[in-house]
């Protein structure tokens, strides 16, 4: 009885696990997000008005984005976005943030454009500890006369991918898992929760 009892209650808390772990997450990543603009915004805005309204930022934040995406989809928008695009990808300092940040986003956001096309296992922080990495680029090293293969990895965090860091491999450390860039950000921002039953190694296919 006392094990039927308990059985119940673990199918019940693993449930309840499903239904509020997305939510927190959610919480989490919007309340960063809301604090950071919030904070970006607040002198701006009391300077500009002379007070300030908590969330005036971040509306104003969501009503620019709205507005930047409408203006880029007719002609003279388009035109403008490309010329503020070339001058921000050509300014000194100011051109590996903006170019690095709008690869990442387009990597994450568009599938056709995205960097991310693989999943890889990695020893991380240390040897017999794995980290799940999304693969952005593959590079050759030349030490001591020599080609070495290398994969960029980047180790994302948890719950916002969209920092961490990103460490060169050796392509013969690396295990590449026969998981979609999706379900490893689902897995990153979950913090694991949300895991396929297996990760499993992918297979190779040799040509015939």
């Amino acid at each position: 009885m006392a094990k039927s009892l308990l059985n119940i209650l673990k199918r019940y808390f693993l449930a309840g696990v499903l239904v509020v772990v997305p939510i927190i997450l959610t919480y989490m990543v919007i309340k960063f997000l809301f604090e950071f603009i919030d904070g970006l915004l607040r002198p701006l805005i009391t300077h500009l008005l002379g007070y300030y309204w908590a969330g005036l930022g971040l509306i104003l934040t969501i009503l620019l984005i709205l507005l930047a995406g409408v203006l880029t989809k007719n002609f003279m928008g388009a035109a403008l976005h490309k010329l503020v695009d070339t001058v921000l990808a050509r300014l000194p300092f100011i051109s590996p943030i903006y170019s690095g940040a709008k690869q990442l986003l387009e990597a994450v956001t568009i599938p056709s454009k995205g960097s991310f096309k693989e999943v890889v296992l990695v020893e991380y922080p240390r040897k017999g500890v794995y980290a799940v990495g999304l693969v952005t680029r593959r590079v050759e090293i030349l030490a001591e006369g020599k080609l070495r293969p290398f994969v960029t990895v980047l180790i994302a965090s948890t719950p916002t991918p969209f920092s961490g860091m990103a460490i060169l491999y050796p392509e013969n450390e690396t295990i590449a898992v026969d998981m979609t860039v999706e379900e490893a950000l689902k897995f990153l921002v979950s913090g694991g929760v949300v895991s396929p039953p297996t990760i499993q190694e992918k297979v190779a296919v040799t040509p015939a």
